[in-house]
């Protein structure tokens, strides 16, 4: 007897039911295509941001050219800020701003660098959970609490010890005297600075642990097998696998100081100066358009002024970035990657 083979399709020799089934699911997914929408959606979000920088640059750089227009390139080398003349300048606050924000740096990042070597290396857990809370916490602290801080603790503190210590010990020194003259008042380039370091150190050491406790564990497991103690750890395995993150940190916290408002204007002093002491009063580019923009008319050369130090402010910050990405590019290069 011949056997009859299984049939795939109806009766009537159209499709089965299950074909049928797949297809019009194959026909939903097509419709629905997930992946093209995800595509979009980041698409859309990448170039908004790009558009984004590019109208506030746009908006800064377009308010910013009567001011060139007027004053030409002195505007970049002038010192002077008089509104009763209408002559601006704007080396005096990029002065001020290069300054404090150095400052900052040189004092907070090895404090951040050795705190998040602590927590991450040192420090037991429940302790360093508990300390890494309290630095995320004084990252949340509003800027103008750390001014009034500085202004009623720092400055005083400034103007009656630590200033004429230093002047007393290297008032006499050739090549040092001149960075710690000045009247004792207490405000100045160094006390704005010091404020930044702590306005900016939580920023950069919250970084710096996140970085280091995402190691691989293996790597620094195989340091201590071969006898390394946990400084050579950190020196030969930790910050050459984290160096971009370690100077993205750097990067980051250098542009907080530099767009710093309120705390700093609190105990710079605020005088359109140039001065070599680091205790002369002082400037910076983001304390001056806070102070000087509700008192600038539309349309006046003062407020296109300002809008022009607000480029200069961004200029600098990409000139950081550059900065820390050509010295990165070197690094890499020297260890042949």
């Amino acid at each position: 007897m011949n056997e009859i083979a299984p049939t795939t399709g109806s009766a009537s020799g159209g499709p089965s039911e299950e074909t049928t089934k797949v297809d019009a699911t194959l026909g939903a997914a097509s419709r629905f295509d997930g992946d093209a929408i995800f595509r979009g959606l980041v698409t859309g979000a990448g170039i908004g941001v790009l558009l984004l920088l590019g109208g506030i640059i746009l908006v800064m750089v377009g308010g910013g050219v009567k001011a060139f227009q007027t004053f030409g390139l002195n505007f970049l080398t002038s010192s002077v800020w008089n509104p009763v003349t209408q002559h601006f300048g704007a080396l005096a606050p990029v002065f001020g701003t290069i300054v404090t924000s150095l400052i900052g740096l040189v004092v907070a990042v090895p404090l951040a660098f050795g705190a998040a070597f602590w927590l991450t290396q040192m420090a037991p857990a429940r302790v360093a959970f508990t300390v890494g809370m309290a630095v995320q916490l004084l990252a949340a602290v509003p800027s103008i609490i750390f001014g009034m801080w500085g202004f009623f603790v720092i400055v005083p503190l400034m103007a009656q010890y630590v200033q004429p210590t230093l002047r007393h010990w290297f008032g006499h020194v050739p090549g040092i005297s001149m960075f710690v003259q000045g009247a004792p008042f207490g405000t100045g380039l160094m006390t704005g600075g010091l404020i930044l370091a702590v306005m900016v150190m939580p920023f950069v050491t919250a970084v710096m642990c996140d970085v280091f406790s995402s190691i691989p564990a293996v790597l620094k497991e195989s340091g201590f097998g071969l006898g390394a103690t946990r400084w050579e750890v950190m020196r030969n395995v930790i910050l050459p696998w984290s160096r971009n993150a370690v100077v993205g940190s750097v990067v980051l916290g250098m542009g907080r100081a530099m767009g710093e408002t309120m705390a700093v204007t609190f105990v710079i002093g605020n005088a359109n100066k140039i001065g070599w002491s680091l205790f002369a009063p002082g400037n910076t580019i983001a304390s001056l358009i806070a102070l000087e923009f509700p008192e600038s008319p539309a349309g006046s050369v003062k407020l296109s002024s300002l809008m022009a130090l607000g480029a200069i402010l961004m200029a600098l910050s990409f000139l950081a970035l550059a900065v820390s990405r050509v010295l990165l590019g070197m690094s890499n290069r020297k260890e042949g990657r």
